[in-house]
């Protein structure tokens, strides 16, 4: 793997989806490959914390257990939508049909495009520039492939897409699938080619076919979901992007602490209960503090809970916004569920130049 690359491994615990997030250092264009629908604001936090701009979500195919996050990234960050366009009139909402030969690029790092049908016959995989990582969806997987048994799946196809198309990469080559329910993480060609049990070692495609047709797998628990909003590339059906709060613009940061900008703060100061959770020496230092601020300091906080009006959102803070993170951790376990750390603290509020008092 380029060491120059930027890259993460994302996790959805709850369909064992693997996301992928590949940038370019140098001009930090990105791509996102299969995102999930309830992962977006942190894949988004990820994406805005690092100074990255996404210009494409790729999906490598049109999956039957989650649901993508494909089209809240292009409403939220302008990233076009890239899915392959073998699935015809099936799929509406990409921007980008994609087929086999096709390279997508971002900034001077590009990812080649291979067809890999077999799992459904619009599946691809995307193969990294200098052939270091392939992303493989769900045609092969770590010690295993992607069942057959709906959406047009074929097992002689998979079997030729993976010895033709993903075994034909260099041994060193590594993979990356869209699953595991194993918790592994990733593999390689040279790997698979061996030890893989339904098609590695010495495994011809009679050897292969006899093993996939008769898997005898359960149903997929969210095709009925998945598959319809999939072929709208993840728009739900009241076209409305989630939000962490009603109250206001809160934002959940990568860490997932739920966050406020200070400038949306000082301007409706009415609507919020400001709580500073400083030492009182902090209090009436060289910071200030916000006009109203209510001073529990973080160590009595869980003890003093019931002493913070319930009335009003709770914006915590503290000179960096680190102790007011945790804050509203203490707030929520204690029932007070609208409440979202002051982004920056009181140095963030203090270089915005908004008004402070002192003792």
């Amino acid at each position: 793997m380029d060491q120059a690359l930027i890259f993460r491994q994302l996790f959805d615990a709850d369909s064992s989806t693997y996301t992928y997030l590949l940038a370019d250092p140098a001009s930090r264009q990105a791509v996102l490959i299969d995102p999930v629908f309830e992962q977006h604001l942190r894949d988004r936090a990820l994406i805005e914390e690092l100074g990255l701009t996404l210009v494409a979500t790729l999906d490598t195919h049109c999956h039957a257990d989650h649901v993508t996050g494909a089209w809240l990234m292009q409403q939220a960050l302008g990233s076009k939508i890239g899915i392959s366009g073998r699935y015809g009139d099936m799929v509406q909402g990409a921007d980008c049909l994609l087929d086999h030969g096709d390279v997508v690029t971002f900034g001077g790092r590009a990812l080649e495009v291979r067809a890999t049908p077999g799992h459904t016959d619009g599946c691809l995989t995307y193969v990294l520039d200098d052939h270091s990582m392939a992303f493989t969806g769900d045609c092969l997987l770590i010690r295993g492939a992607g069942r057959c048994d709906f959406q047009q799946g074929n097992a002689h196809i998979m079997y030729a897409s993976i010895t033709e198309q993903i075994f034909s990469l260099p041994d060193d080559c590594i993979i990356w699938p869209a699953h595991d329910y194993s918790g592994r993480t990733s593999s390689s060609v040279k790997e698979e080619k061996a030890y893989n049990p339904r098609i590695g070692g010495q495994a011809d495609e009679t050897d292969f076919v006899g093993y996939m047709e008769n898997l005898g797998l359960p149903h997929p628990k969210k095709i009925d979901i998945a598959i319809p909003a999939n072929c709208v590339c993840g728009k739900p059906e009241d076209g409305q992007m989630p939000t962490v709060a009603e109250w206001g613009p809160v934002r959940l940061n990568y860490g997932g602490v739920r966050e406020i900008d200070p400038q949306w703060v000082a301007e409706n100061l009415g609507q919020v209960h400001v709580l500073d959770v400083r030492g009182e020496d902090e209090f009436n230092a060289e910071l200030g503090h916000i006009a109203g601020a209510q001073l529990v300091p973080l160590p009595e906080l869980e003890a003093r809970v019931k002493e913070i009006p319930a009335e009003q959102p709770v914006v915590t803070v503290c000179k960096s916004g680190r102790r007011s993170a945790q804050a509203t951790v203490i707030l929520k376990k204690q029932g007070l569920k609208e409440a979202a750390s002051l982004r920056g603290g009181m140095l963030s509020w203090n270089e915005a130049r908004l008004p402070v008092e002192k003792a």
